[in-house]
């Protein structure tokens, strides 16, 4: 060739390029694909691990957001007593001479005040509540036609939507009420003037109760006998008998027994606009009242509204006008707030326990991956220690394990995601970054450390002190991340035990983060359990080994060489922790599930013993507390009834203690009826509490105290408020039992406190026996019968326990899952080295049979370790964790529940876990017996 460069024809098309293809530098692709192929068992039972815990964890966080709604919607809907409510008194109707006027337009000051109060609604708690609902109604008039005792009530119903501004009815027999004076007439009246004439409607069931029709007078009379004009106009039938507005005065529709007390019945008449003013006239000041009622729309609550709700309905009553105020102030009250306080603790509370429990798996799954990647690693072994001898530099055989395991844990996460987004309508990722990160780094990191160690040219040291340094060395590796793993579970426990899992201020926010891998500051706590069980399995670990090599001298003096060879293996198996550090942590991590799924089963159970205090209890209203005597001893004399005790408990007692006033719950009982009766329950153990109560020698009134605080102490000197009389000395003698929820409790004795002066009304009936439910449902008295069957039912059914029990179960079953598979790959990898041993023990008249017997004594004492201290450790993990995870919130209880272990449950694990070595080993024999013996020797491996 010359020096010259060819020309190209100036008329030749341009040179086509070859397109440039990007492949990472240095990789053999050859061999990425050779060993994904050789090792796909392994790689895809990595990859069902990572599929299975990232599909848990991507679901529970959806799952826990759903599960916080329904608990917020089932709290505001069964709550009945959470209506928001406004009062105002009426302005003075007072005329020029000396008189009262009557107000023609009433119904549009009713109707102002309704929207007044709505106006004063913040947007998003308006966006909360139904339509208001404005309401006049009269205190209780005595029926005086001397047949039965019983009650009426005026009342008048402005919803906004009816024709009248009411419910929407139809007048089947005469018209609606009309006014006793022409429209517009601003009469006078004197206060000594004859009773004004007032025309109501009557439902068809209350104007057959009363035998009127239109035109009938009915005999009324106030508290003070003074008589009162009221007239039927004509008789209704509602459009809509499930309308809410007439839910809160169904005697409108119905005659209702019991509402004034015990042989009472209440019945009411229907005002109109046009009648309202007639009313007014007709009854003193007070004796006519006006409100407006909020109820709340349970189905648009939400988890994400509980908080700006709370603090909407806070505002409110901090700027209401004080209830003892003779102005026109709106006066707000309702129990709402405390309502969505309550919900928002014990969601934070289920968000946390949920969290303890997956952070468990994620933990488990770990080191189950660990595992499996030392499993590949020394299958790979051979072959990447080859690739290295060819020139293969340590980078690049990092980067393709990286870039098999990278794809493999990628594609596992996402079918997880997936999944969990087909079952939760949504998935989380942030709990399954960890078990990403564990399935794409061990396998490149194991592998990448067993190459190395096969082709390192370092030379064991001839001198002795040098092998000692390096043994030392070794020693001090471990030690010092031993103390690492222990100091940080110390650290957990102490987070633990300072801040507790339920995050600090209860808000929605920090619940959110509870569900979370993304608090720091809940992500310790949650992580003690877990972390917990880790650093004492290390620290056993380290008995392993004595442990076997005392029973391999102990085999070593017997004639059994079974023995001998069983004992010999597992001495050597013994030094390898990460099996057994997984097998026992997945144990007792299962464990520790299946004991916090039973504690909470029991604590429900519990709780609603003590909510109810008795197989069933009746709460009379205070219109009807007069009655109790005569109920206790009508539900004493029903079929089936063992025990009724009546008492009274007061919600609104106030009690001085050290120069502070403190709002406790207060139960006045007969102490020694009540004692028997809580002989006879699970609450036995509070029965001896109630001794002191009866004991004499006491300077005042002995009393049981509890508090939540410390603020009530036994031995403290107490002054029961009343008002109007002087103060009641107590004396605290003893701690009280728990009384329901209450953090603050007093109970005194009935006799000790009538004879101090102050002499009780009982309000409460508790009943033991097979027919207490149907004693207190007889519905014959305004009060509210409690069975504690159907409060431990509804509350086993609640949102935040069954998924707190469902959780727990889905944990234990992945844990026992995770420790079977751990069993199983411990098993695969010291198989070569195991039955290598036992097939050349075969040469020496080793029978097959014995040499299951052998494998399976190899097998064993790890499997044995773990089936003992697994449930133990969960144990202990539990008794610790019990105060700080605050199962207490979600089962109603007043206390933290102790630790309830389900033995038969916790041996049912341990035993699936020694069944699993029964299956292991035939299956090992079966494929080893397929190896020729002469290949076996042949090549030095098994």
């Amino acid at each position: 060739m010359t020096g010259r460069t060819a020309q190209r024809p100036p008329d030749a098309p341009p040179a086509r390029r070859r397109a440039a293809r990007w492949w990472p530098p240095g990789l053999h692709w050859p061999s990425v694909r050779g060993r994904a192929l050789a090792d796909a068992g392994p790689l895809l039972l990595a990859a069902a691990v990572v599929v299975v815990v990232t599909l848990l964890a991507g679901a529970v966080p959806p799952l826990l957001r759903a599960t916080a709604d329904a608990a917020v919607r089932d709290a505001v809907g069964r709550d009945a007593d959470d209506d928001l409510v406004v009062r105002a008194r009426w302005e003075d109707d007072g005329g020029p001479n000396g008189g009262r006027v009557r107000l023609p337009r009433l119904a549009e000051d009713v109707g102002d005040f309704r929207d007044r109060a709505a106006a004063a609604l913040a947007p998003r708690l308006r966006a909360a509540l139904r339509p208001p609902l404005a309401t006049v109604t009269s205190t209780p008039l005595k029926i005086t036609d001397g047949s039965v005792l019983r009650t009426f009530q005026l009342a008048y119903l402005a919803a906004g939507d009816g024709e009248d501004g009411g419910p929407r009815v139809t007048w089947i027999a005469g018209r609606p009420p009309e006014p006793s004076t022409p429209w517009g007439d601003f009469t006078e009246v004197g206060y000594d003037a004859p009773p004004w004439p007032v025309q109501v409607g009557l439902s068809e069931a209350d104007a057959a109760a009363l035998k009127a029709r239109p035109g009938t007078r009915i005999p009324l009379a106030d508290e003070n006998g003074r008589v009162k004009d009221v007239r039927v106009s004509g008789v209704f039938r509602p459009a809509d008998a499930a309308d809410p507005a007439w839910a809160r005065f169904p005697w409108l529709l119905r005659p209702v027994a019991g509402a004034d007390g015990i042989g009472t019945t209440r019945l009411a008449g229907l005002l109109s606009p046009t009648s309202l003013p007639d009313a007014r006239l007709a009854l003193d000041q007070d004796q006519l009242q006006r409100a407006v009622r909020f109820a709340p729309d349970a189905r648009k609550f939400s988890w994400d509204s509980t908080e700006p709700i709370a603090a909407s309905v806070v505002a409110l009553k901090a700027a209401s006008g004080s209830s003892g105020a003779r102005d026109v102030s709106l006066k707000w009250e309702t129990r709402l707030d405390a309502v969505l306080r309550k919900v928002q603790t014990q969601v934070n509370a289920a968000f946390a326990q949920a969290s303890v429990l997956l952070t468990g798996v994620v933990a488990a799954a770990v080191l189950v991956l660990l595992l499996a990647a030392d499993l590949l690693a020394r299958r790979r072994a051979p072959a990447l220690a080859a690739a290295r001898r060819r020139g293969a530099a340590l980078p690049v055989l990092c980067a393709e394990l990286l870039l098999e395991s990278a794809v493999v844990a990628l594609a596992a996460a996402a079918a997880g995601l997936a999944l969990a987004h087909a079952i939760a309508q949504d998935a989380s990722w942030g709990w399954a970054v960890p078990v990403v990160l564990a399935a794409a780094a061990a396998g490149p990191a194991f592998g990448t450390l067993a190459a190395a160690r096969a082709t390192r040219d370092r030379r064991v040291p001839a001198n002795r002190a040098a092998r000692l340094w390096v043994r030392r060395t070794g020693l001090l590796r471990r030690a010092t991340f031993e103390a690492a793993v222990v100091t940080a579970a110390a650290a957990a426990f102490v987070a633990l035990y300072q801040r507790g899992i339920v995050p600090a201020g209860d808000t929605a926010g920090d619940a959110a983060g509870a569900g979370s891998a993304s608090d720091g500051g809940l992500a310790l706590p949650a992580s003690a359990p877990a972390l917990g069980i880790i650093a004492v399995t290390l620290l056993l670990l380290r008995l392993l080994p004595a442990g076997t090599r005392l029973a391999l001298n102990r085999a070593l003096r017997s004639r059994r060489p079974l023995a001998v060879f069983g004992a010999a293996r597992a001495a050597a198996a013994s030094a390898r922790l990460l099996p057994l550090l997984v097998l026992v942590t997945s144990t007792a991590l299962a464990s520790f599930a299946l004991i916090l799924e039973a504690t909470a089963s029991q604590s429900l159970t519990d709780g609603a013993w003590r909510t109810v205090g008795a197989d069933a209890r009746l709460d009379v209203s205070s219109s009807a507390a007069a009655s109790t005597p005569a109920l206790v001893r009508r539900v004493a004399a029903a079929q089936g009834v063992r025990q009724a005790v009546a008492g009274r408990v007061d919600d609104t007692a106030r009690v001085s203690a050290d120069s502070e006033i403190v709002l406790p719950r207060l139960v006045v009982v007969d102490a020694s009826a009540f004692q028997r009766l809580l002989a006879a329950t699970p609450l036995r153990d509070d029965a001896p509490r109630l001794s002191p109560l009866t004991a004499p020698g006491h300077a005042g009134v002995p009393a049981l105290v509890r508090s939540g605080d410390g603020g009530l102490r036994p031995g403290m000197r107490l002054d029961l408020l009343r008002d109007a009389a002087p103060a009641v000395r107590l004396t605290a003698v003893g701690t009280a039992p728990p009384a329901g929820d209450a953090d603050d409790v007093v109970i005194v004795d009935a006799g000790a406190l009538a004879a101090a002066g102050m002499p009780s009304v009982p309000n409460t009936i508790w009943v033991n026996g097979p027919g207490a439910a149907r004693a207190v449902a007889t519905g014959a008295v305004a009060a509210k019968p409690v069975v504690r069957a159907e409060v431990e039912r509804a509350r086993r059914a609640a949102p935040l326990t069954s998924g707190l029990l469902w959780s727990a179960w889905a944990s234990a079953a992945t844990l026992l899952a995770l420790g079977l598979l751990a069993l199983a790959l411990g098993a695969a990898a010291s198989a070569p080295d195991r039955w290598q041993t036992l097939t050349r023990l075969r040469t020496l008249g080793l029978r097959p049979r014995d040499a299951r017997w052998v494998a399976a004594g190899e097998l064993l004492p790890p499997v044995v370790v773990a089936a003992v201290t697994g449930p133990l450790l969960g144990l202990l993990v539990a008794r610790l964790a019990a105060g700080p995870l605050a199962l207490r919130l979600v089962t109603g209880q007043a206390t933290d529940p102790a630790p309830a272990p389900p033995w038969w449950r916790l041996g049912l694990l341990a035993l699936a876990l020694t069944a699993a070595v029964t299956a292991v080993v035939p299956i090992e024999s079966a494929l080893r017996r397929r190896r020729r013996l002469g290949e076996v020797l042949r090549a030095g491996e098994g």
